[in-house]
């Protein structure tokens, strides 16, 4: 994997969430497997968990 393919899909955002070390983190610091993101802001990259859980129960909600 070349240097540029590891960062397909960062089109937008700073912000990401590190599953690795749990923690915030900036595009280059680490791999995009390893991470939830992008997000705009360090607040919304802070808040991950509850986006996901609201996203989960939108589309839970869809499919009934």
């Amino acid at each position: 994997m070349t240097d540029e393919s590891m960062h397909l899909g960062d089109a937008q955002g700073d912000w990401y969430y590190c599953f690795n070390h749990k923690k915030i983190e900036t595009r280059d610091e680490c791999h995009q497997v390893d991470r939830m993101g992008p997000y705009p802001t360090r607040e919304d990259a802070e808040n991950w968990r509850e986006r996901v859980v609201a996203r989960n129960a939108a589309w839970e909600d869809e499919e009934e």
